[in-house]
């Protein structure tokens, strides 16, 4: 069980434009390639602004979920709604997996020794370095596997996602869209608008689950830190998107994919003081 669940971070106060500057640096990151950042922030909730790694979580996931209902409305206009509409059975396919996964994950996530659950984060933002430059540095083809063999292998790849993006907080774009494009075959700006669709709700069963535990609380005692990095964040994607293309990929996603393993690394050695 996971036991550093105070509510107070380390420092107990911030001054608000450090909190909307580190949103704002997480949106604009974000912005610059496409995605909402979450896992920018999370290291920065804890090794920054002292949150326990479980509070750190909740924070980020309630933050991830007004980013991404933010992001919606835009990222539906960018794609015609006949578009996404057309590929429906491929969001059903992944949320198949993805609710249950999402509701184990927080679920595991409340139950995790505090020690482990740091450890846990550090592996994940491995992952999703490997992701980020996985999606953003090279062509992704398509698996063409048979229909029987495409939906269980969709359900479990939902699963794992789900379960990936309710222990870090985040939407899961990161591993929804090369899942999508690589399964299912469906070009990456659809799937950028389907990987919203799937994730959304994905993270409304994450954020109930954990809405059933004490550590919740954090949400509450926190309520202005949350809205402020939210609005920092919100005001960075916008102008990351602008920034979107400036930069080239082939210096700016080793770069972001960096930061990953830096932040893991420090994850890995955190302790409590």
């Amino acid at each position: 069980m996971t036991t550093d669940k105070d509510l107070a971070p380390i420092r107990s106060t911030h001054a608000t434009p450090l909190v909307f500057g580190a949103g704002a640096a997480v949106g604009v990151l974000g912005g610059m390639i496409g995605l909402g950042g979450a896992e920018f922030r999370l290291p920065l909730l804890i090794g920054l602004f002292g949150f326990a790694a479980l509070s750190a979580v909740i924070l980020n996931k309630a933050m991830s979920l007004v980013v991404v209902l933010v992001a919606l409305p835009a990222r539906l206009a960018a794609v015609p709604a006949a578009d996404v509409a057309a590929h429906w059975p491929v969001a059903v396919n992944l949320l198949a997996g993805s609710l249950l996964g999402a509701w184990a994950g927080a679920t595991w996530a409340v139950r995790m020794r505090s020690s482990t659950l740091y450890k846990v984060l550090a592996a994940l933002m491995v992952l999703m370095a490997a992701a980020l430059m996985a999606t953003h540095s090279a062509t992704l083809g398509t698996l063409a596997l048979p229909l029987w063999a495409q939906v269980p292998v969709g359900v479990l790849a939902g699963f794992g996602i789900g379960v990936v993006a309710a222990i870090m907080g985040v939407a899961g774009g990161e591993l929804l869209i090369p899942t999508i494009v690589l399964l299912f075959a469906v070009d990456i700006k659809t799937a950028g608008s389907l990987s919203l669709l799937v994730s959304l709700p994905t993270m409304l069963v994450a954020f109930a689950r954990y809405s059933r535990d004490g550590s919740f609380a954090v949400l509450g005692a926190h309520l202005r830190f949350t809205l402020v990095m939210i609005g920092g964040s919100i005001a960075g994607a916008a102008l990351g998107g602008l920034l979107l293309g400036v930069f080239s990929d082939l210096v700016l996603i080793p770069a972001l994919a960096l930061i990953l393993l830096i932040s893991a690394a420090k994850l890995v050695r955190h302790e409590r003081v």
